[in-house]
């Protein structure tokens, strides 16, 4: 178990005004006002866990490699989580299930401090990023064949507007733009990188 090195109240204090102030949610789309949705799609419910290391000498978040063998998004970066299943009583509880399923985080670890605002995906999820604070550490035990490695990010890194980058690639026929934030060799982009683009944004 990894010592709690130190505290820092001024970061709380400053991450929970930030997830109360109000706002739109976000969306892939949102770089690309002219691409048109399905009429009547129906999104999905799903959470997942923004979970913010205290326990080391800077505050670090907790991300994923997904596995390269999965039939969707294989490879890419993404918070630990997943759709919101009947058993779950909400989206914050289905984050906390999968961030034990998929990393082997105790759902008792984290302390959920707020919400950012929904972030719908191309995929056709309604997502929910789940903030939270671990004060403590705990044996990292990635999941076979879903995750190929966790790993952490300095939060001051992903809180610093400059590092993020506007790319584009083409999809389904058309150029779509996206954010990424990249960090050593991890490539983070995408959803993953609009949600925490969103919480840059809210703590500046």
């Amino acid at each position: 178990m990894t010592r709690k090195i130190h505290r820092v109240p001024e970061l709380i204090e400053t991450l929970r005004a930030a997830l109360d102030h109000p706002g739109d949610g976000s969306s892939d789309f949102d770089l690309n006002p002219d691409f048109k949705l399905p009429a009547g799609r129906k999104l999905r419910a799903a959470g997942v866990l923004v979970a913010i290391s205290l326990a080391g000498a800077t505050p670090q978040v907790f991300l994923t490699k997904r596995s390269s063998a999965l039939k969707h998004h294989p490879g890419q970066i993404a918070f630990p989580g997943g759709k919101q299943d009947e058993g779950d009583k909400d989206v914050t509880a289905a984050a906390l299930r999968e961030a034990w399923e998929e990393i082997g985080l105790p759902r008792h670890l984290p302390q959920v401090i707020g919400h950012l605002p929904e972030h719908e995906t191309v995929t056709g999820f309604r997502v929910t990023p789940v903030v939270a604070l671990l004060e403590q550490g705990f044996q990292l035990r990635p999941e076979p064949g879903e995750v190929d490695e966790v790993f952490l990010v300095p939060l001051a890194h992903l809180l610093n507007l400059e590092n993020y980058i506007i790319e584009s690639r083409r999809w389904r026929g058309v150029q779509r733009h996206y954010f990424t934030v990249p960090y050593g060799p991890y490539y983070i982009w995408g959803a993953t990188a609009r949600m925490l683009h969103e919480l840059a944004v809210r703590m500046k």
